[in-house]
């Protein structure tokens, strides 16, 4: 992490959307070739930049590289020793609960990400909507329903015998967009 969140080493990321050589980066970035090629070699070394292709210009060989990955996920244990267990928060309802919960489902599918082979497509489900509540009445309500919704479908198509899924359903108020 301490390598890929340098300043210099985002925006050599950010310009390597596209395959790009430490001379075509430089450009862009606004650094000499020779520091986008020390940067370079840091992030390669972490796996964080793939070597593409290798172009000869008379008698040079340029590298193109590419960034390993569009978004870089961190997962809780990388910051803390041990990810915050879901069930010791006692209360279901509060932020510490959603907060260990999804960082529960980031540490599981990061895991699952990285064990499937190069290609396998990994079987996933993801609802995002914004709903809008005239009242928190109406917020209980609608929890209630979709409580009861999710049970009912969980007894219809759960079968012991089945591959597990984990199913986590989020509410939490939508930040206001900065200006």
């Amino acid at each position: 992490m301490e390598v890929a969140l340098d300043p210099t080493r985002v925006a050599i990321l950010d310009a390597l959307a596209e395959p790009g050589s430490a001379t075509t980066v430089a450009a862009v970035v606004g650094l000499t070739r020779q520091k986008v090629n020390y940067h370079l070699k840091a992030l390669e070394a972490h796996g964080l930049v793939e070597p593409v292709e290798t172009r000869a210009w008379g008698g040079i060989r340029e590298r193109f590289l590419r960034r390993s990955a569009r978004h870089l996920v961190v997962s809780p244990e990388v910051l803390q020793r041990s990810a915050i267990d879901p069930d010791a928060v006692a209360d279901r309802l509060s932020a510490a609960y959603l907060i260990a919960v999804n960082a529960r489902t980031v540490s599981e599918v990061g895991a699952i990400t990285m064990a499937a082979a190069s290609g396998i497509r990994m079987p996933t489900l993801t609802v995002d909507t914004v709903i809008g509540f005239d009242s928190p009445e109406d917020r209980a309500a609608f929890a209630a329903d979709l409580q009861a919704a999710v049970a009912a479908l969980v007894s219809r198509y759960h079968d012991d015998q089945g591959r597990p899924h984990r199913l986590t359903i989020s509410s939490y108020p939508q930040p206001k967009e900065s200006s």
